[in-house]
């Protein structure tokens, strides 16, 4: 059986779709921290089990008859390496065989806080004597569409990347890759730096929508204390704001730029572009 932490969430919804294309619902557990969130999973055929990150038991009984594990980072920055020790731990109390694991692009260098914790949990599944694989992914194109709406009313799109190229990807693009990996034999030991085909800084990203939108957007760029203040009165909480605006310094000096197009070929076609994504939402 296949396993999918975090599977009610945005990320595991998509992994699940493209897992239910190659593989029998009743092969597959969906944990998940709210059983109420997972109903339609259920009817769907697919074994759904209530665990929590912060409860080493509760996913020591979720994982029970697992094989295979795709552990889906924890969206709670700062209890993350806690967290993923504990579903590592309760993974080997289980037998399970294999982990694939979603990382950070270049993880072991890169120049965004966020890394720290993903190091470490690459560490602790070295460290695990479990087989595993790191998708180590790049940054979803969607975690800047969130600034569309904003960006169209003001005619500006604020960030702290300067002119650093991204190599945006849609969630459903590291979605799917996560499903080959989790789904198919000859993957252990891989580490998958996973981006888009394309890179693109956040003036193109304006550019494409004023083409689109038919409304000048221009980028602003702002420093990383200015841009956490304008996220902050945006009424983003203050550890996301503080981790958006350094996620956006670190893309400045190349830090969410990859070229190698590893995404693409693991999935068999193209990454989704920021033009079709922006299309998608407009």
């Amino acid at each position: 059986m296949i396993a999918i932490t975090g599977a009610t969430g945005l990320l595991g919804q998509h992994v699940i779709e493209n897992l239910l294309q190659t593989v029998p619902a009743g092969q597959i557990v969906a944990i998940v921290r709210n059983p109420a969130k997972g109903a339609s999973l259920s009817r769907k055929g697919i074994s759904v089990r209530q665990a929590d990150y912060n409860d080493e038991a509760s996913l020591i009984r979720a994982l029970q008859g697992v094989e295979k594990l795709l552990l889906i980072s924890s969206s709670e920055i700062g209890q993350r390496v806690t967290q993923h020790r504990n579903v590592i731990n309760a993974a080997k109390s289980a037998n399970v065989k294999f982990i694939a694991y979603t990382s950070l692009l270049h993880a072991d260098t890169s120049p965004l806080g966020l890394h720290t914790e993903h190091v470490e949990t690459e560490k602790m599944l070295a460290d695990s004597g479990i087989r595993y694989a790191l998708l180590r992914n790049g940054w979803y194109t969607e975690n800047y569409l969130a600034s569309v709406p904003a960006a169209l009313e003001h005619g500006v799109f604020i960030g702290a990347a300067g002119e650093g190229k991204i190599a945006f990807a849609a969630r459903a693009d590291y979605a799917a890759a996560a499903a080959c990996v989790i789904s198919e034999d000859g993957h252990a030991g891989k580490v998958y730096e996973l981006a888009g085909d394309e890179a693109r800084t956040l003036s193109h990203l304006a550019k494409e929508l004023t083409e689109q939108s038919g409304k000048n957007v221009v980028y602003q760029n702002l420093s990383q204390a200015d841009f956490v203040a304008a996220l902050k009165n945006a009424g983003l909480p203050d550890e996301l704001s503080e981790m958006l605006a350094d996620s956006d310094v670190g893309a400045s000096v190349g830090g969410l730029f990859d070229d190698s197009h590893t995404l693409s070929k693991l999935i068999g076609r193209p990454t989704t572009t920021l033009a079709e994504s922006i299309k998608d939402i407009l």
